[in-house]
């Protein structure tokens, strides 16, 4: 018995050096969780009333127990880097399925979704078009589709002063290469609806005391002439809201302005003081190609395009479990719901059990600090060394016996 005793000894030692080998051998695999070897006695069934005096017979491993501690958080300001500071795993669908992961190390493939080194595209829950996300269903981040549109320029807003010294214009109608129609201008861009630039400026045209007319034209072309008028203080009157409505020529290179453009001179003045453009914005803007990705702590995904425009592309889904260690695992740093784990339990970071999600950063392996992994290992050798050495010493008393049966 003592041969089988200590033989299971060794097996037993030598289970937990493979374990803690697998530690050590990961020690740098981004979201990487430890395992730990378990042991119980091996007990032979006895007869009534002899298990005072039965021995045991050995060790055998019962379990390799993941250890889901956190590890430590590393920045690497790689805008697809995620990390979550607490509780929860990512999902990811590799096709087969759903899994489990906290390894962040997300990438763009050539289809422009956000997957793992393996594949496996990153689940999010998607925009529901009222702000928020639709938390019942999951689907693939994809980055390059969601590109941002054209959007023609529909109104215009400027804020300028107008001098109230002002001479009326010698030549009449206004007339943009007649700089003796008018008095003062104003450029800006607009766009079509195909995102085209082009050149607006509206001329401003003193008619008499307090009045004015104001023409817009559009890459030469005229959109029309309103009238402006002004009270004694050198606030505006006319139009009563402040907005103008005028007809833009359509453009001729395919594209189209709305039938209508306003301009809302709500805030133009008419003091002492000399011309001033002041403030000067318009709706429309250029088609745009994503240029940043950002991810805040509960997930949200916004993309930042070259045109100044921002979409929200959807929320990291998080996952937990009520049994973590019965997680089946399937890699390294991925695993799978079994019955045991229970199902996934989804919710979104930064909420409830959840931790934050930090952008930008990695979580190391929680095996990182290798000192107490040799600890272990140490402790390990001297348990194969001691289980061997009774090995040695059980052989050497069998042939001592053998000996003195012989004679």
């Amino acid at each position: 018995m003592a041969l089988n005793q200590a033989l299971s000894g060794i097996n037993a030692a030598q289970s937990e050096l493979n374990v803690i080998s697998n530690n050590i051998a990961n020690a740098g695999t981004v979201g990487f969780k430890g395992s730990r070897a378990e042991f119980a006695e091996v007990y032979a069934v006895t007869g009534l009333n002899l298990s005072s005096t039965a021995v045991g017979s050995g060790a055998e491993l019962t379990d390799v127990a993941q250890q889901f501690s956190q590890g430590d958080l590393e920045t690497t300001n790689g805008s697809l880097d995620l990390a979550i500071s607490g509780n929860g795993f990512f999902v990811v669908n590799n096709g087969s399925g759903n899994q489990y992961t906290r390894n962040g190390a997300f990438q763009e493939n050539a289809n422009g979704y956000v997957t793992t080194a393996e594949g496996a595209n990153l689940q999010v829950y998607p925009p529901n078009g009222a702000g928020g996300f639709n938390t019942s269903t999951l689907t693939n981040l994809q980055l390059n589709t969601a590109q941002s549109a054209a959007t023609p320029t529909s109104t215009i807003t400027v804020n300028s002063n107008l001098p109230s010294g002002a001479t009326v214009p010698v030549d009449t109608p206004i007339s943009p290469t007649d700089a003796n129609s008018y008095n003062n201008s104003t450029a800006l861009t607009v766009y079509d609806s195909q995102g085209g630039s082009h050149a607006a400026t509206i001329y401003y045209a003193k008619t008499g005391n307090n009045t004015w007319n104001a023409s817009l034209y559009i890459d030469g072309q005229s959109a029309g002439t309103q009238a402006l008028a002004f009270n004694t203080s050198g606030t505006l009157t006319t139009p009563a809201n402040g907005s103008l409505v005028f007809t833009p020529t359509q453009p001729t290179n395919g594209a189209t302005f709305p039938t209508t453009m306003s301009v809302n001179l709500a805030g133009t003045t008419q003091f002492g003081t000399a011309y001033s453009t002041g403030t000067v914005a318009q709706n429309g803007y250029e088609a745009g190609i994503l240029s940043n990705v950002q991810i805040d702590n509960s997930g949200i995904v916004t993309a930042y395009y070259s045109n100044n425009q921002t979409t929200q592309l959807g929320q990291v889904a998080v996952a937990n479990f009520s049994d973590l260690q019965g997680l089946s695992q399937v890699g390294n740093t991925s695993w799978v719901a079994t019955t045991t784990s229970g199902s996934p339990i989804l919710g979104s970071a930064a909420t409830g059990q959840f931790g934050n999600i930090e952008q930008g950063e990695l979580e190391t392996s929680n095996t990182s600090d290798t000192t107490a992994q040799l600890v272990d290992m140490i402790q390990a050798q001297q348990n194969y060394e001691a289980n061997s050495q009774m090995l040695g010493t059980v052989n050497s008393l069998s042939q001592t016996l053998f000996q003195a049966v012989d004679r």
